[in-house]
């Protein structure tokens, strides 16, 4: 996940003539700790010395580039610096610098290191917070997400879903969602093939590290691509206007709010839908390593005019990154209907995900 600092990254400290003076004090600003420690590789503008002039066979990062600076928390930015480029599968000429920072330095650093970026309108990666099974988050990501849904209960069934993921510009994403699904047949056998593929498109609202919040809003557009008779698509073509927020917590906790409308295009009140979905949860870091993130989601529906009122379905998972770049990410759980559980049963669900910004799936392992 940190391409930013790790990979080609060298910072000097020039520390050379240490052993034959006495050491100068100890920069206190992020500015005079940059100045001392990473403009000679990096530049004092942060756009990245030459290779050439620092010795390096390969460009620093220009750290004004804020699609390159932005999408990663202040943690990971920590990371390389105190721990040196392995620690996110990057190459050794990015040093440690655990024996001569602090981690207040270090946190002053990264700080001075944000404000090369002047575009504001660019969210910041802490807001960037573990993605549930189900409920969508406000962040805008470059991913690639392959869930596959089991029911364990009632009729078989067997779908997966891959997911494409795009970033467009500070604040916007796209995204296609294509189904390929296993149904068991009420007269035996089974039906497979492709679903009703989703298209759907998100932008950031507002958002700030100081609150620890973002809001998105968007909307989504659902084909009638798959074949209804053979339970694999719906048949109609269905719009979602959706909106939602993503909140950072104290103690590394976050929570996630996702709601919307679904409502298939010439249908009366009856067949829509209206949702509402959270997620709590909170993330445990094996030191600067593997993050650990359990969750329970609590997701709701209820079609217009039907009368059965609120359906409620309790989702409890557990996500962990599978790479040393943290790039790759499993999670897991089980969705388990709260009430109105005729034709509806217990299904586990599993995602992997790829972040294929920060590198290729079979890099930084």
């Amino acid at each position: 996940m940190v391409r930013l600092l790790a990979v080609h990254v060298c910072l000097a400290l020039g520390l050379g003539s240490a052993h034959a003076q006495p050491a100068p004090p100890s920069p206190k600003s992020g500015a005079e700790l940059y100045r001392a420690a990473c403009a000679a590789c990096h530049g004092a503008d942060g756009r990245g010395a030459p290779a050439s002039s620092i010795g390096r066979s390969i460009e620093p990062p220009d750290f004004t580039v804020c699609s390159f600076a932005t999408p990663e928390a202040d943690a990971d930015w920590m990371a390389v610096v105190h721990e040196g480029g392995p620690v996110r599968a990057f190459d050794r000429m990015m040093p440690s610098f655990k024996e001569a920072l602090s981690l207040d330095e270090i946190a002053s650093l990264v700080s001075h290191l944000r404000t090369f970026c002047t575009d504001r309108r660019w969210p910041r990666g802490d807001l960037n917070l573990p993605r549930p099974l189900v409920t969508e988050k406000a962040f805008p990501e470059n991913e690639a997400v392959v869930t596959t849904t089991v029911d364990v209960e009632g009729d078989g069934g067997v779908g997966n879903q891959f997911l494409y993921e795009r970033r467009i510009g500070s604040r916007g994403q796209i995204e296609i969602a294509l189904p390929i699904d296993f149904r068991e047949r009420s007269a035996g056998g089974w039906s497979r093939g492709i679903g009703d593929i989703a298209i759907a498109f998100k932008h950031v609202v507002a958002h700030s590290v100081a609150r620890g919040s973002i809001v998105s809003a968007g909307g989504e557009v659902v084909l009638p691509t798959g074949s209804e008779s053979n339970g694999l698509g719906g048949g109609a073509t269905v719009l979602e206007p959706f909106a939602t927020v993503s909140q950072m917590l104290p103690r590394n906790a976050f929570l996630h709010v996702h709601a919307g409308l679904e409502a298939p295009l010439g249908a009366d009140d009856r067949h829509k839908e209206v949702f509402w979905r959270a997620a709590i949860g909170k993330t445990y870091t094996e030191g600067w390593g593997r993050a650990w993130s359990p969750m329970i989601e609590l997701l709701a529906a209820r079609e217009i005019g039907a009368g059965e009122g609120v359906a409620w379905d309790v989702l409890p998972q557990m996500q962990v990154t599978l790479s040393t770049r943290q790039h790759v990410v499993l999670n897991g759980g089980v969705r388990v209907p709260l009430n109105q559980r005729e034709g509806r049963g217990a299904a586990v669900m599993v995602y992997l995900l790829w972040d294929w910004f920060d590198g290729g799936f079979f890099s930084g392992w």
